[in-house]
């Protein structure tokens, strides 16, 4: 049933890779203490107080309140799926409760930082144009890495890209003439290094980009420019969203673009935009 979880998620759900592995790692986790305690790898045999004492655990060995809620959000799915298909009628977390968690703001790059980014970048090369690519698509559509490595030519017209997210959502995001116009120029180098792929980004041999890649690649380049601890696709998403409303855009907008399914979940940058207000009104007000 693990399996097919996974392949439920992976296929239909398009869960990044990211997700999936730490989906698997969860379950397979949550089988082996089953195992050990209670003496049955099934866990369509679990109830409420088995799942009680597996997260006990947790707690006693001073794990991260994150790392417990995504276990929790773990089962929680997995159960939902088991029910969903007619395995289970009664879920065991029904009564499992989600631990309140404090809320962290989104790492964003400043902008300083961003235009020091692309000051410099004139190389027309096949790497240096890819990898410029990779982050100005990161930086001016707010994509998800599972996205950006899922681009194909078909998807990109002259004033949008078309992006397939998260349970099989097609949304539309306008881009500039400028990054537009970078797209051709790339388009142009990979056709002439004989690169015949559908997908739009690929590796200096031709194949297709792939996650630990794309991460690394971010990594290595903002790592340049600033000193957050974070360096990840995810920050340039943040980054997105948090100058787009910064410089006035509507959250409905910024929303839609993200393809957040609740205006709850973009309600996060409007945080750092009042983060921004109060630091400037402290060091500016004289009542401070």
């Amino acid at each position: 049933m693990i399996d097919k979880f996974l392949n439920y998620l992976q296929y239909e759900k398009r869960s990044s890779p990211h997700t999936v592995v730490s989906y698997k790692n969860d379950l397979e986790q949550f089988s082996t203490f089953l195992s050990s305690q209670y003496s049955t790898t099934n866990l369509e045999e679990a109830t409420s107080v088995m799942v009680r004492t597996w997260l006990a655990s947790f707690y006693d060995e001073k794990l991260e309140p994150s790392s417990i809620k995504r276990k929790i959000s773990t089962l929680k799915t997995f159960y939902k799926y088991l029910n969903r298909i007619g395995i289970l009628s009664t879920s065991p977390m029904l009564k499992i409760v989600t631990p309140k968690q404090k809320s962290r703001l989104p790492n964003y790059v400043d902008e300083k930082s961003i235009n020091a980014l692309f000051a410099h970048a004139t190389e027309t090369d096949f790497t240096s144009l890819r990898n410029r690519l990779m982050i100005e698509l990161f930086y001016q559509t707010g994509i998800r890495r599972a996205e950006l490595i899922h681009l194909k030519h078909s998807d990109i017209y002259e004033d949008a890209i078309i992006v397939l997210g998260k349970r099989n959502k097609e949304r539309k995001i306008p881009i500039t003439p400028a990054l537009r116009q970078l797209i051709k120029e790339y388009e142009t180098v990979k056709h002439a290094n004989g690169f015949e792929l559908e997908c739009l980004l690929v590796l200096d041999n031709g194949k297709k980009i792939y996650d630990k890649f794309v991460y690394t690649t971010v990594n290595n380049y903002l790592n340049s420019v600033t000193t957050l601890s974070k360096k990840s696709p995810h920050v340039l998403r943040h980054t997105f969203a948090t100058h787009m409303l910064n410089n006035g855009a509507d959250l409905n907008a910024i929303k839609e673009i993200l393809g957040h399914t609740s205006l709850a979940a973009t309600q996060v940058y409007t945080h750092n935009s009042i983060e921004k207000l109060k630091s400037a009104h402290k060091q500016a007000h004289p009542r401070a």
